[in-house]
């Protein structure tokens, strides 16, 4: 019969703990170990602030329902990660009364809303997609247009030109229409529904050429690379230049945060288990994770949400698209960029792809 409860435990889709009235961990389910990050092991036989400390949700509302009449105790709390990301959950905690009223046990289920705010992001991720689009539509109605007017006018000022100085100007006129071209033309490709060419892809072959293409770079001489690639990850449907371009940006944005000094750049590649994709009807699937970690300053937290928005940049020289064309590259491919300012300092840029497609 034990080995019953223990079965039932663990087909349950919620985290579950029981514990005693002392506030003993007696029983805890699979799905609570993954959203505690912990084991049987560690967990079974210890008090409930063994956990996250006396002052965490988890052990006042465990604490609140020992000493309580009421049917159940409900919170959100947030159970902080040792990996990916930390994970929202909904905590309740309810009291098990004996034969004559005491408080035997007390229930503690854990529900994971991290899928939820995954697919909720997704929606929204979309939505600001398509807005940048319409966008871009119209920049490229009224701006384009008048540009080869423009260019064609400086060419014909600088054939004409009878002094250097002239000259001069008539040639920066036709550099700056040839820059505002090219963003434009940068810009156009968040509005293109263009379909991808996706082919059995081996993700390490792509990061390679992107970090090989940036050892060149001058940008790049004073930091290291470091890669921590796990050669156990499977090929995945992908359209191997998109996602060239899209590491390509990322870590030429991570080198140069940390120039001129330099610094080191992780590149690590792994299973995602904290933000796996799912398919329209929330079924979630086996995803990759590409991490980009410079040790540069990080990313201010009052810009954090903007980085992404097009010509939105804290650089002089930078244009703004960099990571938005990443952004639109990345969700084109089914997956998620998120950038967080990591714990160790500097920023972590990650890339979850899917492994399969998406239907």
């Amino acid at each position: 019969m034990v080995r019953d409860v223990a079965a039932i435990l663990d087909a349950l889709l919620d985290g579950v703990l029981v514990l005693d009235e002392w506030g003993i961990v007696r029983r805890i389910n699979d799905e609570a170990c993954r959203i505690l990050e912990s084991s049987p092991d560690a967990l079974v036989d210890q008090p409930v602030e063994q956990i996250h400390g006396e002052d965490h949700a988890l052990a006042r509302l465990t604490r609140k329902a020992l000493n309580t009449a009421r049917a159940a105790i409900q919170s959100d709390v947030k159970i902080e990660r040792r990996l990916e990301s930390d994970v929202a959950v909904d905590l309740s905690a309810a009291p098990v009364f004996d034969e004559q009223g005491n408080v035997e046990n007390v229930l503690v289920v854990l529900r994971d809303r991290t899928l939820r705010s995954a697919i909720e992001e997704d929606a929204a991720e979309r939505e600001r997609l398509d807005w940048s689009g319409r966008i871009a539509l119209g920049i490229a109605h009224e701006v384009k247009n008048p540009l080869g007017g423009i260019r064609g006018a400086g060419e014909l000022i600088a054939r004409r030109a009878t002094t250097e100085k002239t000259r001069t100007t008539a040639e920066l006129i036709v550099r700056e229409v040839d820059r505002i071209a090219r963003l434009v033309d940068d810009f156009m490709v968040l509005a293109r529904d263009e379909e991808l060419q996706l082919q059995d892809t081996n993700i390490h072959q792509v990061l390679d050429e992107a970090l090989d293409v940036l050892a060149h770079d001058a940008m790049s001489q004073p930091s290291t690379v470091k890669r921590v690639f796990d050669p156990s990850i499977p090929n995945l449907p992908a359209d191997p230049p998109r996602l060239l371009q899209v590491f390509l940006n990322l870590a030429r944005n991570a080198l140069e945060s940390m120039a001129p000094e330099g610094g080191q750049l992780t590149v690590t590649t792994r299973m995602s288990l904290e933000q796996r994709i799912t398919t329209p009807d929330g079924s979630p699937i086996p995803t990759l994770c590409v991490e980009f970690l410079d040790a540069g300053p990080g990313i201010a937290d009052e810009v954090m949400d903007k980085v992404a928005t097009p010509f939105f940049t804290t650089r002089k020289e930078g244009t703004g698209l960099g990571l938005p064309l990443a952004d639109h590259w990345v969700t084109r491919h089914g997956g998620r960029l998120r950038l967080k300012n990591a714990a160790t300092g500097g920023t972590a840029a990650r890339v979850y792809l899917p492994l399969r497609r998406i239907e």
